[in-house]
């Protein structure tokens, strides 16, 4: 069981830190999806993708997983608006099907379990 943690949090660690440069690279993909009514929408990207970077990179330290892990379960709570937000347009916000926009709500949860257990002694 540790070797598959130890996997799932190299894996996430990365998809955190791609994501996150994601977030500087495209902005606009990302802007997209933010509720209208939410303020400073540039910025929220910015601010989000350098702590998706940031968490990303201290999950693969030991030390720093702990603290890391409970970031990202703050992080995912914070931008799941821009996720309900996207399935109440149905997707159109990002031009995805309906089907897709409310099939990504549930990996929130899943993502927010894996950072708990990831919180927690390899």
């Amino acid at each position: 069981m540790k070797k598959i943690k130890l996997l799932t949090i190299v894996l996430m660690a990365c998809f955190y830190m791609n994501v996150g440069v994601k977030h500087f690279i495209e902005p606009q993909w990302f802007v997209q999806i933010m509720p209208p009514n939410f303020p400073f929408h540039l910025a929220s990207v910015y601010i989000s993708g350098f702590f998706e970077v940031l968490f990303g990179f201290l999950l693969l330290i030991p030390k720093t997983r702990y603290y890391a892990a409970w970031g990202l379960i703050f992080l995912l709570i914070a931008v799941f608006p821009a996720n309900i937000y996207l399935a109440l347009t149905n997707g159109e916000a990002m031009d995805i099907t309906p089907a897709f926009a409310w099939g990504r709500l549930p990996f929130q949860l899943l993502f927010i379990g894996l950072a708990y257990w990831h919180s927690k002694d390899v």
